[in-house]
């Protein structure tokens, strides 16, 4: 393969496996690159709740253990660079956090790049009549949301970790960007590749996306999970990557699970869109050609992927205020069971509306009886146990709270055999909508800052 670059993947989502990042290090100490994926779609809403509280916060705070526990290898020669998109809405506040724990841990040398430049939020309320900012799948327009938009944060590309690495930064942390750049930004300042390499980057981008997920491509989710072995310490992956953007896809030796062309077949078609088209704002995709080898155990082969221009805008992943919302739940045992927790479902909802509230939506799911599936598998019949899951959500406060004032009268009220109910009263919790739209490339500008420890 030439000269090779390693990068592993220890962060899938916000609340993955917070020992995995040192685990992985520990279990492969040649890793030249750890990247740690904390951004879901609903991950910044979460964020503007919590910034909303305290304005320091937005940020994965996880992420300031992660350091922590990481410093000692460090310290003890470690040159394993990390980069992460923890900064969520303030990576300002990320990166100042991390350094106090770096100080306080004594570990002076590591520098941190900040990548900003995301947040377009400004942008989207100058130009709400602009097309782009519609939804991308409604195609509601922004102005019909108005002052609502909370956040508005657009996918950046390789470049800015790139020019992070390349002024020094030990660990890069960002706010919003595209999953699969996270591992791009690391080829591109490694191999010297221009920004017009469309193969090369496409290949890179194939290997962030299929370490993006962490486990997921190690066996995780598959449909032959029960099969794996050591399913309690399954490996996080590692794509080893070569000056042409080929790939191997692998993980440490001793550790669980399997990397097989099933396992990345089953990551490589997760949430891609068009194959001939896969887009990112380093480059489009085309997955149509790729040749996909079993060299080894655990060790999977990536080639032929082609490139070509990425797209002239940026996806931007907004959130607006959009009510409250509160959920319940209930089991109910003994004959009739899926009857009656429907009815139970029906009967609090009827009282809701007697307390003058026709709330704007509910669910009731009564879980084991085949609502989760959606017709997909067929449901088990003669049920004498089953989960009521309510929810509602409204405009209004007031209508939330009153309907989680109901639902401990069905332990009297209700059916024989009622049960489930310690948890006590549900909260009301604020509902952030979740708005796509796009914003043309050339309006967002991307900034590095390099910050060390004082």
């Amino acid at each position: 393969m030439g000269r090779v670059i390693k990068v592993g993947n220890a962060q899938g989502f916000w609340g993955d496996q917070p020992s995995a990042p040192r685990r992985l290090i520990e279990q492969a100490p040649d890793l030249d690159y750890l990247t740690l994926d904390y951004l879901a779609e609903v991950s910044l809403s979460i964020m503007a709740i919590q910034r909303e509280k305290n304005p320091t916060l937005g940020y994965a705070r996880d992420f300031i253990d992660v350091v922590k526990s990481l410093a000692p290898l460090w310290k003890a020669g470690c040159k394993t660079k990390v980069v992460c998109n923890a900064g969520g809405l303030n990576p300002e506040g990320c990166a100042s956090a991390c350094l106090e724990a770096l100080k306080k841990c004594s570990c002076h040398h590591i520098k941190i790049g900040v990548v900003n430049g995301d947040d377009v939020l400004n942008s989207l309320y100058r130009h709400l009549d602009n097309k782009l900012f519609n939804h991308l799948e409604s195609g509601q327009q922004a102005n019909t949301i108005g002052d609502r938009f909370v956040t508005a944060n657009a996918y950046l590309g390789a470049q800015p970790i790139a020019q992070a690495l390349k002024e020094g930064a030990d660990i890069v942390i960002t706010g919003r960007v595209a999953d699969p750049s996270l591992t791009v930004g690391p080829c591109l300042y490694e191999f010297g590749w221009s920004t017009t390499d469309y193969s090369c980057l496409a290949g890179a981008t194939v290997a962030g996306h299929l370490i993006e997920c962490g486990t997921q491509v190690t066996g995780g989710i598959s449909n032959r999970w029960l099969e794996l072995p050591d399913l309690a310490h399954i490996g996080f992956p590692i794509a080893e990557i070569d000056e042409q953007g080929n790939s191997i896809i692998t993980k440490p030796i001793k550790s669980g699970g399997a990397v097989t062309i099933e396992t990345v077949k089953e990551q490589l078609l997760y949430e891609i869109g068009d194959p001939a088209h896969y887009l990112s704002p380093d480059v489009t995709v085309s997955l149509l050609n790729l040749h996909i080898e079993q060299q080894a155990p655990n060790r999977v082969a990536i080639t032929g992927a082609i490139g070509s221009a990425p797209p002239p805008s940026y996806k931007v992943s907004a959130c607006y205020r959009d009510g409250f919302r509160a959920d319940a739940m209930l089991t109910i045992i003994g004959r009739d069971a899926v009857k009656k927790a429907q009815r139970c479902g029906e009967v609090i909802l009827e009282r809701l509306a007697e307390e003058g509230y026709d709330v704007a939506d509910s669910c009731i799911e009564c879980l084991g009886s085949g609502d989760a599936m959606l017709g997909i598998l067929s449901a088990p019949t003669d049920l004498n146990e089953i989960v009521l899951r309510l929810a509602v959500a409204d405009p209004r406060h007031e209508a939330v709270e009153t309907f989680t004032k109901l639902i401990a009268p069905m332990v009297t009220s209700g059916p024989a055999g009622c049960t489930g109910y310690t948890a006590g009263r549900p909260k009301v919790r604020p509902v952030f909508g979740y708005w796509p739209c796009l914003i043309a490339s050339n309006q967002v500008s991307p900034r590095v800052t390099i910050m060390e420890v004082s």
